[in-house]
This record gives C-alpha cells, structure tokens and sequence, in this order.
C-alpha cells in the first residue's frame, strides 16, 4: 500500500514559519519499533508544534512494544504464553487486555478462520530467502491441537488471561501493531492534529484530510508490484491488507506456499489472493483482513456485513476476480479495466520479492 500525494516536507529548512503553514506540507518522523518502522506524518500543522507531537506519539508505540511484544520475555504477552496449561491465570493491564479482547472477538466472528492462538503453529514454516521450508504433516496435526482460541480464558473484571493447555500460545503481532496504531492517533488528537497519516507493520491509518481531499490508499496488483490496481478514499480508520505474495515462495515443484495459514489444514489459505479491509480500530483491522483471505471472497463478504462496524474491504479471488463491500462504492478508484469482474494479470505466482 502507498500513498499518492506531494512529497512530504521533514527537513526544518522546508518548514513553513507557524503562520504561514503550507497546507500541502506534512511534517514527517519514523522510528524503527517492534520489529519494523513505524512513520508518522502530520499535516497543517507547524513544525515545532508537531515534531515533538508525533514524538510523544512514538514515545507511546515504544512504551506499548515493552508490554505486548512477543519477543521479549518479560513482556504481558510472553508471560502468558510462559504460563500456558498452568492453574494460575496471569493478571495484565489495561493495554494487553484490549489486544487480547480483540483477538477472541475475531476469532469468535469469524469462527476460528482467525484464531489468536495460532502462535502454537510458529516456526513450522521457514520463509526466509535461501532457507525456506515446510513441515510435514504429521508436524501439523501435532502442533494444530494446541490451536484453540476458546481454550483461552479472558477475565476482564480481573484483568487476567489464561491458556488452557501447555503447548498452547497467542499471537498479537499485527493486532498489537494495530493498537498502537490506534494509541498514538489518540495522543495526536488529544494534541490538536487534525490530518496524519501513520504507517506501521503492513498497516495504514489515516484521519481528516490531506489537501483538501480524503487520503488516498493505493491497493498493489497481487502479481504486479509496479502495479496499483487503485485506490481507497479514506478520512478516517485503518487498512491492513493480506496477501498471499508475503513471505512466500516456489518449491522445486512449482508449489506456492505463503504465510497465511488455514487452521484447519495447517496449510496455507487457497481461497483468496489478497485482501485490503478498512476498519474504525487498528486493533481489529489486521485480524479481520486474515479471518477474510482465509475464508475466502464470498464467505468473507458474509462475514464483514456482520461484524459490528462493518468494516469495507476490497477482496481479489484466485482468478484474479473483484469483490468488494458495498460501501466501498463511494471509496474505491479503480486503475485498471475491469473485464468479466476480473482485473487484468496472470493469476500464477512468480516470486518477486
């Protein structure tokens, strides 16, 4: 996903004096933060004001990647993966108790299509270049057991979260990139902007404006990266697009294995080729764009017209056929012809990245 637009302004010889503040102007900083780089960029605000603004802003993302990051053994999310199976729920705070609320919502919408405890399923893919692999089947069944979301106990009145089983563990990677998402678009209001656009783990939020105009979300071809079939109009919300060109790669026999898995199969999902969803909360946009390509293009339609919300999404089948939601009407500018409900292109995977 890209952004169509001027090129931002983030140099302070670029900055326009406080009353005189260039509209086309975005005042632009990024910080490397759980494992990726999250940017920010404010516009129709001056400099001073929002440089230290958008600092503040990351300042929070930081704080949140102590608290939710997988990776790091002391933080809420590793101490309850740390205690799965066990008696003794662990208590966590506020930030780690949304996250994991929203993960259990998805799951439960969607029927497990997501389910927060796939992390049980982690490292039985190796996607790296050079050194990819793929288990075997009796790896999966053996790991898929402990993939269970209503084996996990969330409290809220006691702020505790429980894994049922040993072996079991969640996932809240792209949840939590979410939710900080949605942390730092708070502290930017509560800080008078009014138009920003923030960028972080695979996921876009935008809100107000951007010269006069919605923000617009380019939507990348499936198998053209120099292509954007088109574009969202967006002033408001998050967008987290799902493909199945991530991290994947052929095996000597022409198979195309991604990381989007099917739970059901421990294999990757076949019946969707991408999908890019705009959700109100980063917190539920990256968990709904996955339980939509796992399900597949009309069972995914079904799905977002009852979940609270109804977050819109723009979804590309196997045969390269469109399908969207209907209030993307008035959002989405196409690119490219559309031929027999298909955009142009070769549906056959090429690895290009």
């Amino acid at each position: 996903m890209e952004l169509e637009g001027p090129t931002p302004a983030t140099s302070e010889e670029e900055a326009e004096p406080e009353d005189e503040v260039d509209p086309d102007a975005l005042v632009q900083r990024s910080r490397p933060i759980m494992g990726t780089v999250f940017q920010i960029s404010v516009g129709g605000m001056p400099e001073a004001q929002a440089a230290p603004l958008i600092g503040r802003a990351l300042d929070e993302i930081e704080r949140l990647e102590d608290v939710l990051s997988e990776w790091q053994d002391d933080s809420e999310i590793s101490r309850i993966n740390a205690a799965a199976g066990r008696e003794r729920p662990v208590e966590v705070g506020p930030d780690s108790l949304r996250v994991v609320k929203a993960g259990l919502d998805v799951s439960r919408w969607s029927g497990g299509a997501f389910d927060l405890s796939w992390a049980a399923l982690r490292g039985l893919y190796t996607f790296q270049p050079g050194e990819e692999s793929v288990p075997t089947r009796a790896e999966v069944r053996a790991r898929l057991r402990f993939v269970d979301w209503e084996a996990i106990a969330l409290d809220e009145e006691a702020r505790t979260v429980r894994l049922a089983r040993e072996g079991m563990a969640i996932g809240t990677g792209g949840i939590g990139k979410g939710y900080a998402l949605d942390r730092a678009g708070a502290i930017l209001r509560e800080g008078g902007a009014e138009s920003y656009m923030m960028f972080g783990g695979g996921q876009v939020q935008v809100h107000g404006m951007r010269s006069g105009r919605p923000w617009r979300v380019g939507i990348q071809h499936p198998r053209d990266p120099a292509t954007y079939i088109g574009f969202l109009e967006v002033t408001d919300g998050s967008i987290s697009t799902s493909g199945d060109y991530e991290h994947a790669f052929l095996d000597a026999s022409g198979t195309h294995w991604h990381h989007i898995i099917d739970l059901e199969t421990g294999l990757p999902a076949r019946r969707t080729m991408q999908v890019t969803l705009l959700a109100s909360e980063g917190v539920y946009a990256d968990a709904l764009s996955t339980a939509a390509f796992v399900l597949g293009p009309e069972a995914a339609l079904e799905l977002l017209a009852e979940v609270p919300g109804h977050p819109e999404a723009v979804i590309i089948g196997p045969d390269l056929r469109l399908h969207a939601t209907p209030g993307t009407r008035n959002r989405l500018v196409m690119r490219v012809p559309i031929e027999d409900g298909r955009i142009p292109g070769e549906p056959t995977f090429r690895r290009w990245r």
